[in-house]
């Protein structure tokens, strides 16, 4: 009995030595170390680029480029460091080849029969994936742009224009029943309007521009079925007022446009010139020839004549039969028109002015101000009409000038349709009109237009620095032009899916699209390097079992070693693809603030990955099995670089 339970407890010898255990790790580790380190040294410069973003994207984009960079750093310094170590600690005992996994099993059953009819039909396959790469061309053609997606504030800003000489009164009554119609809207929650300028320098707005914040409900308390687009749709189809011309925006999106531009809507055209009548003429030109065009709504023009002035003109001969002076005129205009301080009053730490004027019915029409008495020494007590004319006169509600010209502009929101193409047909229809411009005046197209072509001209140059970094990478990685070129060439087909996937999902080119590219071609190029490590090792047993010579290696051994370098790695390769699946499809299904922007970084991602990975199990082998069999047949030796060291 005793014997018996010595046996269940003794330990088993050792299959494999101390010594060789540490051996195998350490020849694996140096194998798959150096591929997996500068794949990952790949990734991190390919997102460097990111950081040659200016302006807006600059400020949205750099932390996640600054994020990804710092944590791809340190994972390539524990890749060759702690990764090795911790696999001599933990991978102990007897292990199981890799066919005794039931799934690795399924996966090379599967795998195994379709690289053989790859590597059969070779110009099929090589033909398929050309023609699937010159679709995208005419499909990312026909995609629209913008410059970043709009991201949902979860409130809109009403920004409605009215005519210059409004009344305080009537701009009140305006605010009061538009606020008033809003809030009639079930999905609103709360309404704020303000008409004019706020107790600030920086806000210049004149009395007939009004804002109002609207907050909405939560999601959940919506009509069903009903977005955010419908909910402004409905509301603007409420709110037409005779004089008053609707604007839609957000409030971070409108500051931060007006801050950058100028400009409060999406785009504006302003127009440069001399004379401010003959600016407002080239605008409301501008405009009717903008009318009707696909997607510009809330189009309107900035006022810049029609302000209302009351003018009051000295007659200095009469002031002289009087006896009186200009200076009697004007402090008698300041004091009842404009209040003149008599005083001032304390409240604990603060000190208020305190003005006097005449009360509103003794100054609310020209008649009245025409009666305002002024004491003469001479003749008493005489009308300031009897010294002076008093009447309105029409002049600018307000001057704008950009770099010391003065200018007028243009405004429209994009709705129901991209950016980029509306502001193209916009421009073509106004190069066809004639006569819109007079000698001296000139248009400069701005808003998110501004930001969106310098962003275009940014990425311009941006991508080609990303594919020669890229290449230099895997250059230093095989130290063999011809294998930086075979995990190179999977960056195009990557391509292909990320292009596939944002025009079925229905999103525009935008600089976040050009990140996730970005990337993606990281992520494409690293799974390349995997199996063209495979591949080599492929080789290097090919060459240790049969010498590297053309009169001992056939054809068919190099097609099935290669088939071996690529079918019996399967599980780490797609180990690679799936670890980059898996952190990036919930956010197809992430809801809340922010996933309007991040969805189309991601999109293009998630394609690209299962292009790029289709391409590299299935054309990666393929092309490095005809650049072998060109090596044999030229040089009659393999060029096997060496991937251990």
């Amino acid at each position: 009995m005793m014997n018996w339970f010595k046996n269940i407890f003794r330990k088993s010898p050792d299959w494999i030595s101390e010594e060789d255990r540490l051996a195998v790790i350490t020849k694996s580790s140096k194998q798959v170390s150096r591929g997996v380190f500068f794949a990952t040294v790949i990734i991190i410069t390919s997102f460097l680029p990111v950081f040659m973003l200016t302006g807006q994207e600059g400020k949205l984009f750099h932390p996640l480029a600054y994020t990804k960079t710092f944590i791809m750093i340190v994972d390539a310094l524990l890749v060759i460091t702690l990764a090795p170590v911790l696999i001599s600690f933990f991978m102990k005992g007897k292990f199981r080849p890799d066919n005794a996994n039931p799934v690795n099993r399924i996966l090379e059953k599967v795998y195994e029969p379709i690289i053989r009819t790859v590597l059969k039909w070779r110009k099929t396959t090589i033909a398929i994936n050309i023609i699937a790469l010159l679709i995208t061309i005419p499909l990312l053609k026909n995609l629209g742009t913008e410059f970043i997606p709009p991201l949902d504030e979860q409130s809109i800003l009403f920004m409605p224009v009215t005519l210059p000489d409004v009344s305080n009164a009537e701009a009140k009554r305006i605010l009061q029943v538009q606020d008033k119609i809003i809030k009639s809207v079930p999905e609103v929650d709360k309404v704020l309007g303000k008409a004019g300028r706020a107790n600030t320098a920086t806000d210049n707005s004149p009395i007939s521009m009004i804002e109002t914040i609207i907050t909405l409900k939560p999601k959940s308390e919506w009509r069903k079925g009903i977005t955010k687009k419908d909910i402004v749709t409905e509301l603007d189809a409420k709110l037409q007022i005779p004089g008053v011309v609707n604007g839609w925006t957000q409030p971070i999106i409108n500051r931060i446009n007006m801050l950058a531009t100028g400009i409060r809507t999406d785009v504006g055209i302003k127009v440069f010139g001399q004379n401010l009548d003959t600016i407002a003429s080239v605008s409301e030109k501008v405009k009717a020839a903008l009318e009707g065009t696909p997607g510009v709504s809330d189009l309107f023009v900035e006022p810049i004549t029609g302000g209302k002035y009351l003018s009051i003109d000295v007659k200095r001969e009469e002031l002289a039969r009087y006896g009186l002076n200009v200076d009697d005129v004007n402090q008698v205009v300041e004091s009842a028109l404009g209040g003149a301080t008599i005083g001032n009053t304390i409240e604990g730490r603060q000190r208020f002015s305190i003005s006097v004027r005449l009360a509103q019915e003794y100054r609310n029409s020209v008649e009245r101000i025409q009666r305002i008495p002024i004491q003469s020494a001479s003749f008493g007590e005489v009308p300031l009409s009897v010294v002076a004319d008093v009447k309105f006169e029409d002049g600018p509600p307000m001057i704008s000038s950009d770099n010391a010209i003065l200018r007028g502009a243009v405004m429209f929101n994009v709705r129901d349709r991209d950016l980029g193409s509306t502001v193209k047909d916009a421009m073509e229809k106004l190069n066809k009109e004639k006569g819109v411009l007079p000698e001296g005046y000139f248009l400069e197209w701005s808003g998110q237009y501004e930001n969106l072509i310098r962003g275009k001209q940014t990425l311009m140059w941006i991508a080609p620095v990303v594919l020669v970094i890229i290449f230099f990478s895997l250059y230093f990685a095989f130290r063999s032009i011809r294998e930086a070129f075979l995990s190179l060439i999977t960056v195009p087909f990557a391509l292909i899916g990320g292009a596939y996937m944002i025009y079925f999902w229905g999103v525009n080119l935008s600089v976040g699209v050009a990140v996730g590219f970005i990337a993606l071609f990281g992520i494409a190029v690293e799974t390349g390097i995997v199996m063209v490590i495979y591949l080599n090792d492929g080789m290097q047993q090919l060459i240790k079992l049969k010498g590297n010579s053309s009169e001992t290696i056939t054809k068919e051994d190099l097609r099935e070693y290669v088939i071996h370098g690529a079918a019996k790695r399967l599980r780490p390769k797609l180990m690679t693809v799936c670890v980059s699946l898996f952190g990036l499809v919930p956010v197809l299904w992430a809801s809340g603030v922010g996933v309007d922007v991040m969805q189309p970084i991601v999109l293009p991602m998630i394609g690209g990955v299962l292009t790029s990975s289709t391409h590299i199990l299935l054309v990666t082998p393929l092309i490095f099995l005809m650049s072998k069999e060109y090596e044999l047949r030229k040089y009659g030796k393999l060029e096997v670089h060496d991937v251990h060291h």
